[in-house]
């Protein structure tokens, strides 16, 4: 199966003492095979093209700026309830 070439994930890292970091960015082929890593390590996936956008112009290990934590802070959120960490 072709990737499809708009495709962009982003995955980040977050530690309480640190703003969440990029770990990994890639668009393309690149992007499906970290989408697809993710679903095999059990790692959940949000689908939000417009914040990947924004996440993939930074470098890996780097934090993100403040102007993206609230969104981040809800795609964390979310995750956090799907795996039943919040209520």
């Amino acid at each position: 199966m072709a990737a499809k070439k708009d495709t962009i994930a982003v995955a980040l890292k977050y530690e309480k003492s640190h703003a969440p970091r990029v770990v990994a960015s890639g668009k393309g082929a690149v992007g499906e095979a970290i989408i697809e890593k993710a679903r095999e390590s059990g790692v959940p996936v949000q689908e939000n093209p417009a914040l990947a956008e924004a996440l993939s112009t930074l470098e890996v290990d780097q934090e993100i700026p403040e102007a993206l934590y609230r969104a981040v802070a809800q795609v964390l959120a979310y995750l956090l309830r799907t795996a039943g960490h919040l209520r």
